[in-house]
């Protein structure tokens, strides 16, 4: 599918805004071939592929990472029932029509994980391959998503419970943007430091705060510069993090929303790449073991060892790798 002459494109990444199917959805563009479209996760941009377009791009597809509605420069509706998953797949379907053609491959991490699998699992026909990092698939289940994630939280509350009520996460992270998105960044990576309560980032004490757990080393991880930092911190100080959270205060409506496909496996040739220290990799163990019945077309899964969870920042190399031997047989 990818082109196997060892010729290599020369481009350059070229920002656009496009009107898929009425919503406007910022992107970044490299290369020319199949597409390849990537799906960022919370709380990044496009700038989370960084790494990637260039490396996908010189294996002769046509690389594109999106902003996801609420992030950027994309569309940013107010209304919290605007963020349901179909919503995101009917995003990337516009992103489809609006570049002009007609099948796409599709990549995600973290909350684009979801986003992808839910693409090609409704819409196989555009979606023609799908790879996944850090949330391996999982069939929804027979219990309501904040349930299960309350008994995960036990006696403390879990972070996605926490980010239910509108403007509760908003104030705490708006105080603070660059020194919140710089916490959560390390202590969600493979070079965290263990707060002194012993405590996980994934959970807080009643009427605490995420940042409460957040420890920030004197120097930064290799994988993470201050220009990085800074990047993202500008775009959420512009957009705010209600449109990201929204996402989160879907789960319920979209166990509901996406019923008629429980059970049903993704067909379409997929990868998954996850990190041996990332909380949704380790929580999504059983999943992972499934993936024989519920990715049939699995071609790759992949744990990198000492890796946290933003796998395409922290190990992009060897993401890059085994992304690109992924596409290039396809």
């Amino acid at each position: 599918m990818g082109r196997l002459d060892g010729m290599t494109a020369v481009s350059t990444p070229t920002h656009r805004l496009v009107d898929a199917s009425g919503v406007r959805t910022h992107l970044v563009e490299e290369g020319s071939g199949p597409l390849v479209i990537m799906v960022h996760g919370f709380p990044e941009s496009w700038y989370s592929w960084r790494h990637q377009l260039a490396s996908v791009a010189e294996a002769g597809f046509r690389a594109v990472a999106i902003d996801v509605r609420g992030y950027g420069r994309s569309s940013a509706p107010l209304e919290v029932d605007a963020y349901g998953m179909l919503a995101h797949v009917a995003d990337n379907l516009g992103v489809v029509e609006a570049l002009g053609e007609q099948t796409a491959i599709i990549v995600g991490h973290d909350w684009g994980s979801p986003i992808a699998a839910t693409s090609a699992l409704l819409r196989p026909d555009v979606f023609s391959a799908v790879a996944l990092m850090s949330v391996p698939y999982a069939p929804p289940g027979g219990r309501r998503p904040t349930e299960s994630f309350a008994r995960m939280g036990g006696d403390e509350e879990f972070y996605i419970n926490y980010f239910q009520e509108p403007g509760r996460a908003e104030a705490e992270i708006e105080a603070d943007v660059r020194g919140w998105l710089l916490g959560f960044y390390v202590a969600a990576s493979g070079d965290a430091i263990r707060p002194a309560d012993g405590g996980t980032m994934a959970s807080l004490p009643p009427g605490g705060q995420l940042r409460d757990r957040f420890v920030v080393p004197e120097a930064l991880p290799v994988w993470l510069s201050d220009e990085d930092v800074d990047f993202y911190a500008g775009e959420f100080e512009r957009t705010g993090f209600r449109g990201a959270l929204n996402r989160y205060r879907n789960i319920d409506r979209d166990w509901v929303d996406l019923r008629a496909w429980n059970d049903q496996p993704i067909t379409v040739p997929s990868l998954f790449i996850g990190g041996e220290l990332d909380g949704p990799t380790r929580w999504g163990e059983r999943a992972i073991a499934r993936f024989p019945d519920t990715l049939p077309g699995c071609r790759g899964s992949h744990v990198l060892a000492g890796c946290g969870h933003w796998v395409q920042q922290e190990r992009a190399d060897e993401v890059n790798r085994l992304l690109v031997e992924w596409l290039t047989a396809l």
